[in-house]
Parts: structure tokens; sequence; C-alpha cells
């Protein structure tokens, strides 16, 4: 093999690993399986058999900061039910939908998941379209039921992934505006500091999960929201 036939062959080479890394770049990033929280729904659903759950309730569902939230606590004059499942990407909360969502027949739900979603790699239209799929669910089989979502929070753990964050966040918000029954409720813009960063007094030593104050300064925000639609029943 000539010298120049050699160099064709390591420009081709160049070329198609160049051609398979732009490939893989773009290529989604493969969804979780969801079944890794079966047990979990398992436990939600073992609850219901032995309680009464409250019709026409405020519905907390998503990820963590849904799980770690002392819902009941937080907003004593709404029947509340909790259901956050620490870890879960949106596609997780559509996929025990019917599980964990829609049989209860929730009045209002407050939404908040993605955030993982974005730390595992998917694209802030990902996440959106992921949540276009949930109401669509529940517009199939509640469609009065207000939706309030919550945005990704900016979090010190996870500050790097913040312009991502915010991009998904905007796309929601454009999004909730074409559907009276969608609000989205700014409880990101309350957590970062005068400089911009994300204050630390309002987050676990983890960084990425809220403590009690930070919990505190999310009631205040939703609150009034709440008060006012549970005024209206």
């Amino acid at each position: 093999m000539n010298s120049s036939t050699t160099r064709a062959f390591r420009v081709l080479a160049l070329v198609a690993a160049c051609g398979f890394a732009a490939n893989a770049e773009h290529t989604a990033p493969v969804n979780p399986d969801p079944s890794r929280f079966d047990a979990e729904i398992r436990t939600f659903e073992a609850w219901d058999r032995k309680n009464a759950f409250p019709p026409g309730a405020v519905l907390f569902v998503g990820s963590s900061s849904i799980r770690l939230w002392q819902t009941a606590e937080s907003f004593p004059e709404v029947p509340v039910i909790n259901r956050g499942f620490g870890g879960s990407h949106i596609r997780d909360v559509n996929h025990f939908a019917e599980r964990i969502v829609l049989k209860y027949k929730p009045r209002a739900i407050v939404f908040y998941a993605g955030d993982n979603d974005i730390a595992d790699g998917k694209s802030p239209q990902q996440v959106c379209d992921d949540f276009q799929s949930f109401t669509r669910l529940v517009r199939k089989r509640l469609p009065e039921t207000r939706i309030i979502y919550l945005p990704i929070k900016p979090s010190q753990a996870r500050w790097k992934l913040w312009p991502h964050m915010q991009e998904t966040n905007a796309l929601i918000a454009k999004f909730s505006q074409s559907d009276k029954r969608l609000e989205y409720v700014d409880t990101a813009t309350p957590l970062l500091g005068p400089e911009g960063r994300p204050r630390p007094d309002l987050f676990l030593d983890d960084g990425l999960h809220l403590n009690a104050k930070g919990y505190a300064v999310w009631n205040d925000v939703l609150t009034p929201g709440l008060e006012k639609f549970e005024s209206r029943h």
C-alpha cells in the first residue's frame, strides 16, 4: 500500500469516526426502566387499600423534591395526596399515571419532575414533550383538572446544567400559556441569591435537595394559588 493510499484510508477513517461521534452525541438517551419503581408504587397502593384518600384533593406528584416535601403540614387547609418517588423522570410518572394520579380524580395536580431527566442527558425539548404527554393523559380522563407545573430548580449540585434547565422551563412556560387549566408557578427564581446563584442556606448538605427553609420558600410561593383555588370549591 503506497503512502497516498494510506493517507486516503486515514482520512476516511477520521471522517467515519467523526460521523459516528456526531450521531452518538445526538442520540436520545435511553429511558430508564420504570419497573425500578414497582416496589414504591405497590407501597402507595397498599396505603390506599387501608386508608381513604380525600376526594377532589390536590395531588403532588413527581420526583424526590415532591417526596421530601411535607405537603400535608405545609397546606393544612387543602386536602393533599403526595405521590413523589425519588429519582423519577417524567416518563416514569406517565407510566404509572393510572396507579398514582388518575385514580384519585384530583381537582388539581402540582407537578415537579424533569430535574433527573436533564441530569441523565435528556434535551429540554424531550422533557417538554414528556410533560405534554402527561397533560394529555390527564386531559383524556380528567378534563377539568388543573395542572400546576413547578419549574426545574437551580441547585448547587447541578449548577452546570442550569442553562439546559432554564431552557426546559421556558419551553414549558410557553406551552402552559396554551391552556387556562395549566399554570406555571415560578418556584425556581426565589431560590437564587442576589448574585444569581442558588442560595446555600436553602439546601441540604447534598446541594441538590431543599431543606426546611427552602421548602418554606416554595410554600410561600404556592400557598396563594392553592388558597385561591380552594376558595372556588
